[in-house]
């Protein structure tokens, strides 16, 4: 018996990811899954956990590495009505503002409807590809600052299907890291500071330019491809080892900024990876700074336990 027969959701076999990825790479994916609700995503996890079927879950695509071979496990996507809303409770006067958002919303987009209507602090986050969910799951930031400054509390299904409220205090919020990898974000409640929505408006388009104006967003990438270690940045370190323009294949860093790998056609993500072995190993014989990925990297289950970056 098919282990998803009867799933309530929508189910693609042996679903391209490429497609679905800001670097347009990578193999397919043995199942792609929308589950209809939270119930429904609840079930997905009993039925993999039964099965012994990995699960990934994929919202805008950035931030991802998919390798040539695909992924021989499921794929959840976030993308039925039930994730994908918001809604706005005004605040009293002078008060905070809450936006409860489904975890598949579009980062960008609720980003902007929030600066429209005068509500402050998630305009720092403007340029940032990610579903709400998925900024959330690795606290995503700049240098104007990070999601986890506004959030509330998040609503999650777990790793073994519970559906739970997580107050922020209890999501342990880090540098691009969260207690909540392995769970599903299906709804976030942020907190936001009313202001005049001409400033707030003004000052998403000005970082949304600057970042328009330091990055490659003219060509396929993931966005940073390493954390910046303390004290330093990465992209930093990479263009100071002379490494804007070094290949690996058709991989190529980024003559605009350091930290991002962009690609073509012609790519593949073993470019990728090699590029990335070079990256690292050049800057740890010139700096003795180890640096870390910030990108996630899917391995076929049966290649065992993948690659470590």
């Amino acid at each position: 018996m098919n282990w998803l027969e009867g799933f309530d959701g929508a189910v693609t076999d042996d679903a391209p990811l490429a497609k679905h990825t800001s670097f347009r790479l990578g193999g397919p994916a043995a199942w792609m899954v929308s589950p209809r609700n939270e119930t429904a995503l609840s079930d997905l996890i009993h039925r993999a956990r039964t099965a012994n079927i990995e699960m990934k879950i994929l919202g805008r695509g950035a931030n991802v590495l998919v390798s040539d071979a695909g992924f021989d496990g499921v794929v959840v996507r976030l993308d039925a009505d039930t994730f994908t809303a918001s809604r706005f409770e005004a605040g009293a006067e002078g008060e905070a503002s809450a936006v409860v958002a489904g975890g598949g919303v579009d980062l960008y987009t609720l980003a902007g409807e929030c600066a429209r209507r005068g509500l402050a602090g998630l305009e720092a986050l403007a340029g940032i590809p990610a579903t709400l969910g998925g900024a959330v799951r690795m606290n995503a930031g700049g240098k104007y600052g990070d999601i986890a400054g506004v959030v509330e509390s998040v609503t999650v299904v777990d790793s073994e299907g519970n559906l739970k409220v997580q107050p922020r205090n209890d999501c342990a919020f880090g540098y691009r890291r969260s207690n909540l990898e392995g769970s599903f974000a299906t709804s976030v409640r942020l907190q936001l500071q009313p202001e005049d929505p001409a400033r707030t408006l003004e000052r998403f388009h000005s970082i949304w330019e600057e970042k328009k104006a330091s990055q490659p967003f003219s060509h396929k990438s993931a966005g940073c491809i390493f954390k910046n270690p303390e004290g330093t940045s990465a992209g930093a370190l990479i263009d100071q080892a002379g490494l804007k323009g070094t290949s690996c294949g058709a991989a190529v860093v980024s003559e605009k900024h350091a930290n991002f790998i962009v690609t073509s056609t012609d790519t593949t993500s073993d470019d990728v990876l090699a590029l990335i072995d070079t990256i690292k190993d050049t800057v740890k014989r010139r700096f003795d700074i180890e640096l870390e990925t910030e990108i996630d990297v899917w391995t076929p289950v049966g290649a065992g336990v993948g690659r470590t970056l």
